[in-house]
């Protein structure tokens, strides 16, 4: 059988970069990555992600403060589809030295060059559906120091 054409453009399976262990094994307690693209997966793509978050993580989730030098949007919705705006969680969320309380459905964009993060998941009741898109070809952050304490 003849190979699509257009096959290489459709993703099924999680192909995320080579992330270190640690940071593996602390994603792997209380979320699950379902799939990542990106310019190494589809050549030409702009980065894209998407996990389910399903347990609380005291600490942030491996991001610490950082920017990037292309915008982002990130996303977290309810799974309750009669409730679709009920997050049915409580997610921490910082823009440069500002605290948001996550309890909606939402999408935040973050402007290029902005500190954001961390993300910390204070309560989990049923799983969020989480993802973020980055408009460069690959997701690189640059570290910024915090201004806040997350606490």
């Amino acid at each position: 059988m003849a190979t699509s054409k257009h096959a290489k453009y459709i993703v099924t399976e999680c192909k995320a970069p080579d992330f270190n262990a640690e940071f593996v094994a602390r994603y792997k307690t209380f979320a699950k990555r379902i799939l990542w693209m990106d310019d190494n997966v589809v050549p030409g793509a702009f980065q894209m992600n998407c996990s389910w978050y399903l347990k609380p993580n005291s600490s942030h989730l491996g991001a610490g403060s950082h920017q990037h030098k292309e915008a982002e949007i990130i996303g977290f919705f309810s799974s309750d589809p009669d409730k679709p705006y009920d997050l049915g969680a409580e997610i921490e969320f910082w823009l440069e030295d500002e605290k948001f309380m996550i309890t909606k459905s939402a999408m935040i964009f973050v402007p290029p060059n902005m500190s954001h993060c961390p993300l910390i998941l204070h309560r989990v009741d049923r799983p969020v559906f989480h993802f973020s898109v980055v408009t460069g070809g690959v997701y690189k952050q640059e570290q910024f120091k915090a201004k806040v304490a997350s606490k």
